[in-house]
């Protein structure tokens, strides 16, 4: 190919996606590279095949709730595991395919290869020189693996072959207790599968408040043995693998490795950019614009190694493909803060963390659902939602929670924090009853009762009942 093309985007999972879908509303003269399987890796082997096997352990679990409500023979069910993990694969297949749509329709402008940059304009594949005026990086990421752990062979697993097992064997040890670890150790517990998990720090699942760190680590710990703090290691025995983290020792089938992922970054030729690269070999990237210095190349989604979440992938593709396409990059505010984990209850983080407010500067409102009238009818009163305001505004800044509908709460605070409502405008807003959001009311209502009071003819000044019927 001896033209010079005005944009290549190498990789084709979301935040490359998002970049082909503009760069196209503004030129035809462009190729999308991807090294791999076609297919992002949400769809392939992330949030949609983890939520599926979630669904269905989160039904398969319900059982135990059943006697409560009068609902007799629960312990006659029993669960295919073979049959969960097939339609695991086919709705994952499905949802692959709807993604591969979009670039089987490009013909040769779909280069599958591995790339190799040259210069800020010029690349190799499969063995040819491309030059281009822009060239946006969308690599993706993959599981981290010691290396030492990859001679357990096939006892050893990660979400790019977990869904592709037949079946799952008896025992089983995670290792990791991020946002992956911490889903997938409740869902395969909850299959029936004796797990056991380890992390390495006393924070599990991306959270940071102590208070909140402590019910989740908990309410975890009720399922499956849960042991934190500790670095696990590793090894063979026998047919089996043994576990190791200080004092613990377990030997199990095989491991989920859970420790996160690491951006495809490697053998790039990043640095034939001629800019310096940090101590991960990352060059220095503007969260504004994409940019990579002053360069004509544009990092997004898991590649650059900031956000690493579907949404803000797409955002990131949407700016690189759109700054791909214009003389001068234009700088965007992003989006308020948003990160779900979803176990149960849910665990979310929504705006300002709270290891990232300063305690002097903040008031906090907190609530606990062990009481709260509508997650006892459902049988899910557990968990705890903090909220953080600015103590002299009254402005809503963050919140942290381990709480039932949680992902659907950490939407509504998201807005509020966006829309930079204070805990009087929030209180203002209708809440119906009974919903799980009254819970939210609560931890509201206590941040105001530390905020001066305003006119008692505002309805944000309608108080509980102080009766769990009707609060």
């Amino acid at each position: 190919m001896n033209e010079i093309l005005d944009v290549i985007i190498v990789g084709a999972g979301s935040a490359g996606l998002a970049a082909l879908r503009e760069v196209r509303k503004y030129t035809q003269r462009f190729v999308i590279i991807n090294d791999g399987p076609w297919g992002t890796v949400c769809a392939r082997v992330g949030c949609m095949p983890s939520k599926t096997l979630i669904e269905a352990a989160n039904a398969f679990h319900r059982r135990s709730a059943f006697e409560e409500f009068g609902i007799r023979g629960a312990d006659q069910l029993t669960l295919d595991i073979p049959a969960v993990l097939r339609r695991v694969r086919r709705l994952r297949d499905d949802f692959v395919a709807s993604t591969v749509k979009t670039t089987e329709e490009l013909g040769e402008r779909a280069i599958s290869g591995r790339v190799r940059l040259l210069a800020p304009d010029r690349l190799e594949v499969n063995g040819e020189e491309l030059r281009a005026h822009k060239i946006i990086i969308a690599t993706g990421s993959r599981p981290i693996v010691p290396a030492p752990w990859n001679s357990l062979g096939n006892r050893l697993l990660t979400t790019d072959t977990l869904f592709e097992q037949e079946t799952l064997p008896a025992r089983m040890a995670v290792v990791g207790m991020g946002p992956i670890g911490a889903e997938m150790a409740q869902a395969i517990s909850r299959l029936g599968i004796k797990v056991v998990a380890f992390g390495g720090s006393q924070a599990i699942a991306g959270l940071t408040d102590p208070q909140v760190i402590a019910v989740a680590t908990d309410l975890l710990g009720r399922e499956f043995p849960l042991h934190l703090g500790e670095k696990a290691e590793l090894s063979r025995l026998g047919e089996g693998v043994q576990v190791r983290a200080g004092k613990i020792e377990v030997v199990v089938d095989c491991v989920l490795a859970a420790l996160g992922r690491r951006p495809n970054i490697d053998n790039l030729g990043l640095e034939a950019l001629g800019v310096s690269l940090d101590q991960h070999g990352m060059p220095p990237i503007n969260p504004g614009t994409m940019q990579v210095a002053n360069l004509p190349v544009f990092m997004a989604g898991d590649a650059n190694d900031q956000v690493p979440l579907l949404h803000e992938a797409a955002d990131e593709g949407y700016i690189a493909g759109l700054n791909a396409t214009r003389p001068n990059p234009i700088c965007f505010t992003r989006r308020t803060p948003l990160a779900i984990v979803f176990s149960d209850p849910n665990i979310a983080v929504v705006g300002s963390r709270f290891q990232a407010l300063d305690p002097a500067k903040i008031l906090v409102g907190e609530v606990h659902f062990d009481r709260q009238g509508r997650a006892r009818a459902g049988q899910r009163n557990k968990g705890i939602q903090r909220l953080y305001a600015d103590a002299v505004s009254g402005r809503l800044l963050g919140a942290e929670m381990c709480a039932p509908a949680g992902e659907h709460m950490a939407h509504l605070l998201a807005l509020a924090i966006d829309r930079s409502l204070t805990v009087q405008q929030l209180l203002r807003l209708p809440f119906y009853h009974p919903v799980l959001e009254e819970g939210l009311r609560t931890a509201l209502r206590a941040l105001a009762a530390q905020l001066p009071a305003i006119n008692e003819s505002d309805l944000s000044m309608c108080g509980a009942f102080n009766t769990e019927a009707l609060d």
